[in-house]
């Protein structure tokens, strides 16, 4: 029997054959696999012979259980990919699946990977809880760590750490930190007194490498360049939020400050960055609101800690902190011109529905989100109502006989009517502890809800629960992180974009 009769189109040939397997394809060469920068990320590089897509397949057995994404080679060559997704201290098998474009796959022989040890004053305390006989919604848990060790982490549903990004900038934390459609994370740092001190923004990949990055300095001197309206300003720094757009655009809040009669006040502005993060369109909270109006913490006047894109429209809803506020914005994909189109929230443009006004309404919010598909005309937003703030209605005084505590929060479900302008408070459970700061609040594919409490127990814990969607707000799933504040948590399908654990 020939070396050609040897190839099986079903497995990976451990030999280059000199002829085409299945449809005509070259075999593949064995892959190879090697430690990185992280302990727990391994690089996988596989050589193949023709065009088509590579994953890799992997898990502590040979039955792997868990894949990458697939990677499209245009071309013969090598292709790289990393692995994330394991614990730390434990021995993994992996495989490559090569799917070519005629339709053949191959797949490599098993390949054993040992990852390595966590610093133990590096990882967080985490305990993770399943109410017997619920199911939660599948995927990982990410973390944004902002006290103690303040890094970026991810956690299996058990609370193991399967991914954490330890180069935090000194004197910063990171707030937020997101997945990218590309499978990298962009991470926002900063720290100080003031929102946006030494702030950095990092692309980063699975093993840590930095693909760019972007300090407040940068920020300004692109700004000085910049011919966009309003952009001949100098900000503080980027904090809190930022949304990549389908177009590449990236979209940041940066602080900026103004001395009002005698008093330096600090609010934000909306900076639009292109694909080249370049400000090609800038919203300045100054402009558009009454600084005379500041229900808390004056002068840090707005503390703006979110975006939301409305790709329906274009446009853009901003969370504003210290006005108790979601604004929407005039932003039409970078051409509009910047008007607030209505206000959301305590003295806002809506009619409150199904609650008491003012009480029910959300206070010193975070964390807001899309609840349905549609983001225009009728539709719901979730948010997490930290209630540092709340106003109870006159001759209500909170915390005494029948009245409600001061200081209390909740997830607030809202169903919006742009054109009614009415705000149905369609779900408002009141969370197990109050949490000061942070936090957010998500509908899981599932139909449960997911929030963050960032100050959720005793001393410095955050907590994080998955409720069904009733009256019972009966909870599926909860993980508590001692010694850290979380500012988000939130569950992601896995650590690549489109596949589901």
């Amino acid at each position: 029997m020939g070396l050609r009769t040897l190839c099986f189109c079903s497995v990976l040939c451990l030999i280059v054959c000199a002829a085409g397997c299945g449809g005509g394809q070259t075999s593949p060469l064995v892959g190879n696999v090697s430690a990185t920068a992280n302990p727990q990320v391994a690089l996988y590089s596989i050589s193949t012979s023709a065009p088509g897509d590579v994953s890799v397949q992997f898990g502590p057995d040979t039955n792997y259980g868990l894949a990458t994404s697939r990677q499209t080679s245009t071309q013969a060559g090598m292709t790289n990919l990393l692995v994330a997704g394991m614990k730390a201290s434990t021995l993994y098998h992996m495989r490559a699946v090569v799917q070519f474009t005629d339709g053949t796959q191959f797949f490599d022989n098993d390949h054993s990977f040992t990852t390595g040890a966590l610093d133990p004053k590096q990882t967080p305390t985490i305990t993770a809880t399943t109410t017997p006989g619920m199911t939660p919604q599948s995927g990982v848990e990410l973390l944004d760590l902002v006290s103690g060790n303040s890094r970026p982490t991810i956690t299996d549903l058990n609370g193991n750490v399967l991914w954490t990004y330890n180069a935090v900038p000194n004197g910063t934390v990171p707030n937020p930190v997101k997945l990218l459609p590309n499978g990298h994370f962009l991470i926002n740092f900063s720290g100080g007194t003031v929102d946006g001190l030494s702030s950095v923004i990092q692309e980063v990949d699975l093993s840590g490498t930095m693909i760019w990055q972007m300090t407040a300095a940068d920020l300004n001197t692109a700004l000085a360049a910049a011919t966009c309206a309003g952009c001949d300003i100098t900000v503080v720094g980027t904090h809190h939020d930022f949304v990549l757009l389908p177009n590449e655009h990236l979209i940041v809040i940066a602080a900026t400050q103004k001395v009002i009669s005698g008093t330096t006040v600090t609010g934000d502005v909306i900076i639009d960055l292109d694909e080249n993060h370049k400000p090609v369109w800038l919203w300045n909270e100054f402009d558009h609101l009454d600084v005379n109006r500041h229900p808390m913490d004056f002068p840090d006047w707005t503390h703006t800690n979110a975006i939301l894109y409305s790709p329906d429209d274009g446009n853009l809803i901003v969370s504003i902190r210290h006005q108790n506020w979601l604004v929407k914005v005039d932003y039409a994909n970078g051409t509009g011109a910047g008007d607030i189109l209505w206000k959301l929230g305590y003295q806002g443009d809506f009619e409150l529905v199904g609650g008491t006004d003012p009480t029910d309404w959300f206070y010193a919010q975070h964390g807001p989100s899309f609840a349905t598909a549609n983001t225009t005309g009728q539709f719901s937003l979730m948010v997490f109502d930290n209630g540092d703030d709340r106003v109870f209605p006159s001759g209500v005084t909170c915390g005494t006989g029948e009245a409600p505590p001061c200081l209390y929060s909740t997830v607030s479900l809202l169903q919006l009517d742009e054109t009614t302008k009415t705000a149905t408070l369609a779900f408002n459970p009141t969370t197990p502890s109050y949490s000061f700061f942070g936090g957010n609040a998500a509908l899981l594919k599932n139909g449960n809800v997911e929030f963050c409490e960032a100050a959720g127990g005793p001393g410095t814990t955050g907590v994080i629960y998955e409720v069904t969607q009733d009256s019972s707000a009966q909870t599926v799933w909860q993980m508590q992180v001692t010694g850290q504040y979380v500012y988000r948590g939130q569950r992601i399908s896995s650590l690549y974009p489109g596949v589901q654990w």
